[in-house]
Order: C-alpha cells, then sequence, then structure tokens
C-alpha cells in the first residue's frame, strides 16, 4: 500500500521511480577491467611500441608470484628475436653525483637526435621496510613528458651490483619496443657494479670533483670497468677542481693495461645542470661503438653477457626452488630457533638445510 501511494506520488510530482541497480553488470565491468591481456596480446602491442603494454609486460617479469613465472616465460621468448638492437648504457656514480639530472640532460640530447630512448631507473631498498620511493619520474620532468622516451623506475630489492632484479629481460622488452638506446642507471653502491657492466656495451662512471674520492675510486675495481669517466658538475667555482681531478684520473687510467676492447677510456667534464659537455659525452660513446662493432668486440661481449645471464637465471631458480619449499621453510623456522637458543652453529643449520 505504502509503495502504491508512493508510486502514485511521484507521477505527480513528475519524478521518476530508481532504477534496479544490477549488480550482475556491474560485476560484468569489474571483471573486464580486472582481466589482464594475455601475453601474447602484449607481445603483439609491445611489438607495435604501446608503452602502456611495455609497462604491464615489465611489471609481470618483475613479480614475485609463481603464477606469473610461466606468463613472464612467454613474453620473454616472445620479444627476444626481436631484441639485441639497442645500445646498452649503464651510468653510476655514488649518491649525489646527479645521477637524474646527468640522465635527463643525456636522454634529452638524444631524443632530440631522433633516438628512442628507455631508462632503467633503479631505487635503493630499505634494508629495514623493504620499500622504495621510485621518485625518478619526479627529477626528470622534462624528459618524462618526451615522447620518444620511456622513463621505468624500479626497485633494487635484495640484488646485489645496484640493478633490480629482471633488469636483463627489462632490456629485452624495450628493445622489442623500439627504443634504440638503453639508460641503465644504478643506486651508485661501489664495489658491487659487476652485475650492471655485465649487461651493458657502454660503462661510464660519474664523478665530483674535491669530494676526496679520487684515491677511493682508484682502490675500488669500479674504474677498471669504467669506459668513460665523466666529472659531473664542473660550472662555476667547481670548474677549476673537476679540470684538476680530470687531470689525476687521466694519469690513474694510463697505468691501467689495455683493454680487450682496444678503447682507451676517456675523462670528461660536463655539467648536466648546464647541458655543458653532454653532445661530446655521446660523440665518445658513439666512437667507442663504432670500433668495438668493426674489431668485433661488441658482439663478443653481448654473447659474454648471454653466458653470465644463463648462470645467473640458474642460481635465481635454485635459490627460489630452495626457499619455496615446503619442508624447507618449516626447517628452516626450526634451525634459526636453534641458532637463537645457541643449540647449533650456522654452518651445521646451513649443512642440514641443504642436505634435506
Amino acid at each position: 500500500m505504502a509503495k502504491e501511494k508512493k508510486s502514485a506520488l511521484n507521477e505527480k510530482s513528475g519524478i521518476s521511480e530508481p532504477e534496479t541497480i544490477n549488480t550482475s553488470s556491474i560485476s560484468n565491468i569489474k571483471s573486464k577491467r580486472l582481466k589482464q591481456p594475455s601475453a601474447d596480446q602484449l607481445i603483439s602491442d609491445i611489438l607495435k611500441g604501446d608503452i602502456t603494454a611495455l609497462s604491464r609486460a615489465i611489471t609481470t617479469i618483475e613479480s614475485k608470484n609463481s603464477l606469473h613465472f610461466e606468463k613472464a616465460n612467454t613474453l620473454i621468448k616472445g620479444c627476444l628475436p626481436h631484441a639485441n638492437k639497442s645500445v646498452r648504457i649503464g651510468i653510476t656514480g655514488v649518491p649525489g653525483v646527479g645521477k637524474s639530472t646527468f640522465i635527463e640532460a643525456f636522454g634529452t640530447h638524444l631524443t632530440s637526435l631522433g633516438k628512442k630512448v628507455a631508462v632503467l631507473a633503479v631505487d635503493p631498498s630499505s634494508s629495514l621496510t623493504k620499500g622504495s620511493i621510485l621518485g625518478d619520474k619526479t627529477r626528470m620532468e622534462a624528459l618524462v613528458k618526451d615522447t620518444h622516451a620511456f622513463i621505468r623506475p624500479s626497485a633494487s630489492g635484495d640484488s646485489l651490483g645496484g640493478v633490480a632484479r629482471k633488469t636483463r629481460e627489462t632490456i629485452i622488452l624495450c628493445e622489442a619496443a623500439g627504443f634504440d638506446t638503453i639508460i641503465i642507471e644504478t643506486v651508485g653502491v661501489g664495489q658491487s657494479e659487476t652485475a650492471v657492466h655485465s649487461m651493458v656495451d657502454f660503462f661510464l662512471l660519474l664523478k665530483l670533483a674535491g669530494a676526496g674520492d679520487e684515491l677511493q675510486g682508484i682502490k675500488r675495481g669500479i674504474i677498471e670497468m669504467a669506459d668513460l669517466i665523466a666529472i659531473n658538475k664542473a660550472d662555476g667555482n667547481n670548474l677549476k677542481p673537476a679540470k684538476l681531478a680530470k687531470l689525476e684520473f687521466n694519469r690513474a687510467l694510463h697505468l691501467y693495461p689495455i683493454k680487450l676492447s682496444e678503447w682507451q677510456p676517456k675523462v670528461l667534464i660536463c655539467s648536466a645542470l648546464k647541458n655543458e659537455g653532454i653532445e661530446r659525452i655521446w660523440k665518445d660513446i658513439e666512437a667507442y661503438i663504432n670500433l668495438t662493432k668493426s674489431n668485433l668486440y661488441f658482439n663478443k661481449k653481448r654473447s659474454q653477457q648471454n653466458k653470465f645471464w644463463l648462470i645467473q637465471t640458474i642460481e635465481d631458480h635454485l635459490k627460489s626452488n630452495f626457499f619455496n619449499n615446503k619442508k624447507i621453510k618449516i626447517a628452516l623456522e626450526k634451525q634459526l630457533l636453534l641458532i637463537e637458543e645457541n643449540k647449533t652453529t650456522p654452518f651445521a643449520a646451513a649443512d642440514y638445510l641443504l642436505n634435506l
């Protein structure tokens, strides 16, 4: 009765009754939104240069969810035949050296030359919270708006070498998407840069003048790996110290034996803030690429990188399979407790777990 009165009242006032909410249609819309594209669809879109598909694919391969492993492998296999057509550049340096500013100036210069640039910016992960800020896009305001550039921040996690866990696979996807220049920005961890060196064609080390790390840099093996040392922030009052640092590093480089690439590493000064010296750095990188391709070192190094990738992939799988084993998980908890109670040693516990 009340419903009839309400209906009549609405008819007089001209107010239409509210339509019944169709919950099934809402669930259908949600399911469509949640439905992820297949690996084949992503590969097809990546080959067309679709940035959204590229980002989704990278998220899939970075996932630690075991359900995504098969899809990730399909993506890599599908993109691999279309990869290996880029120049891969690793850029490292101590925190505060101006890596992000340099990469923005360098990347902008490359896009002005008609290059398609992908920046894989690796952010350090907190050892306490395991989180990362991933704020590189905010530090590269001009480059992030460039239609010929793609910036992908990733967390380093527990990976050594200042790179993300799946940086190699990400490089393959970016190359398949048509990016001809791949820049890998590392967290700058110093002695663990071997991982970066093992996946790039050219290794660029950024340094600061007057920071007191000239000798420390020579002591570390990092300078042996560098193909070019760029002393950044060489402007204003820093210009004179930068020139002096350049002389010191040049002397140090001549103490090292000739590289297998036959390339003599250079030392240059630059100011990313004032966009000075960037063009010269790119010309030297081009000279290195031309030299190593003519003497066949370029392909030889790529082959060595693939071998290194194989070994690391095996190590990753062994580690993942070991710690995800249900029996190991239970036994590990027990062994950790025994260590805490001083009833066993770490070596004995490890031996016991490996024997399982």
